[in-house]
C-alpha cells in the first residue's frame, strides 16, 4: 500500500501474489531455511528483523512451542517436540544452528516420513519468525480494496494454512446478505465485493510437476472485483 501511494497509484486491474519462498533462500545455508545443510538457524525473510528462529527456540515456553508446531507445522508430535526442546534448553543447548534443531527433532520423527515432517518443523518456525499468515491476511484485504471493478486477484499458495486463508477471504468477500431466512427484508446491508472464479484451486499437472517438482504443492485461486 505504501509503495502504491509513493508512486501515486490509486487502483489496479490485477494482483498476482506468489506466496512461495524464493529458491535462493532455501539454497543458501546461511539463511537457515532448509534442513539439507547446516548453518545458522535464522529464517528471517527481512534480515533487519530482530527475532530469528534460534531466538524463538531459546525463549518460547512449552505451550507456545506446542501451539506453533501444531498450528503452523500441523505436527502430530508437537507436544513431544516442545518437551524435547525445553529439556535440551535446560541442559544448555542454545539452538544456534540447524544441526542443533535436527539433533532434537530427528529422533522424534518416523524415518519413513523424515523429509515431510522435518519440512513441517521448519515451516512452523519460518511462519512464526516472519508472521507470514498475518501478513497474508493484511495483504488480501489491501489487494481487495485496491482492485478496480472487473479486476482480478490471483494467489498461488503452497501449503494448506495459506490456501485456507485465501479460500476463506474469497468466500467472505463474495457473500451477500447474511440475515436469517425468517427476516423478510435485509437489515445487514452486506453486499458481495468479489466473485470467486475458481471454486476449486488449480493445481499443477503431472507433466509440469515432472519439469518442476516444487510446483507439486502449488494451488491457485482467483477472484474478480465486482
Amino acid at each position: 500500500t505504501n509503495f502504491m501511494r509513493y508512486y501515486g497509484v490509486d487502483s489496479v486491474d490485477g494482483v498476482l501474489a506468489d506466496l512461495g519462498v524464493s529458491s535462493h533462500h532455501f539454497d543458501d545455508a546461511e539463511r537457515g531455511f532448509s534442513f539439507r545443510a547446516d548453518g545458522p538457524l535464522d529464517m528471517r525473510m527481512n534480515r533487519s528483523a530482530a527475532v530469528t528462529a534460534a531466538d524463538l527456540l531459546r525463549t518460547m515456553d512449552r505451550d507456545a512451542l506446542t501451539r506453533m508446531f501444531k498450528l503452523y507445522g500441523e505436527l502430530g508430535q508437537a507436544r513431544r517436540l516442545a518437551d524435547a526442546i525445553m529439556r535440551e534448553r535446560e541442559a544448555g543447548r542454545d539452538f544456534a544452528t540447524i544441526s542443533d534443531l535436527l539433533a532434537v527433532a530427528s529422533p522424534l520423527i518416523d524415518p519413513r516420513k523424515e523429509k515431510k515432517e522435518l519440512a513441517q518443523v521448519f515451516q512452523a518456525l519460518r511462519i512464526e519468525v516472519n508472521h507470514e499468515l498475518d501478513v497474508l491476511e493484511r495483504g488480501l484485504d489491501a489487494a481487495t480494496r485496491w482492485l478496480n471493478p472487473g479486476g482480478r486477484i490471483c494467489v498461488i499458495s503452497y501449503h494448506s494454512l495459506e490456501d485456507r486463508i485465501v479460500k476463506n477471504h474469497f468466500k467472505e468477500m463474495s457473500q451477500g446478505c447474511t440475515c436469517p431466512p425468517e427476516i423478510p427484508v435485509c437489515v445487514c446491508g452486506n453486499v458481495p465485493i468479489l466473485k470467486v472464479i475458481t471454486r476449486k484451486p488449480l493445481v499443477a499437472q503431472p507433466d509440469e510437476v515432472e519439469r518442476n517438482p516444487r510446483a507439486r504443492s502449488a494451488k491457485i485461486r482467483v477472484a474478480q472485483r465486482l
